[in-house]
């Protein structure tokens, strides 16, 4: 266990963020489920905005990489235009 302030203080705000990103990544990882799962283009089309937008913020808070956030939305992308 930690035996200056500072560093239990750490360990509070890390356990925070930690959980944070967990809830996140987790409800991003979802919502990719749920678009590759539509076949309605008009639902692909308005869920696929929302998804980028949450690939987006993770990989702008370094939760996930940001090169992996380009190729998730690119393959949903094509997803999307191979829908009729």
């Amino acid at each position: 266990m930690a035996n200056h302030k500072s560093s239990i203080k750490r360990i509070r705000q890390t356990e925070v963020k930690n959980e944070r990103n967990r809830y996140q990544h987790k409800t991003t990882r979802n919502l990719v489920r749920k678009l590759r799962e539509t076949t309605d283009k008009t639902a692909a089309v308005a869920l696929f905005v929302e998804t980028a937008s949450m690939l987006d913020k993770l990989a702008k808070r370094n939760v996930i990489h940001k090169n992996k956030a380009s190729n998730l939305k690119s393959s949903l992308a094509v997803h999307i235009n191979s829908l009729k």
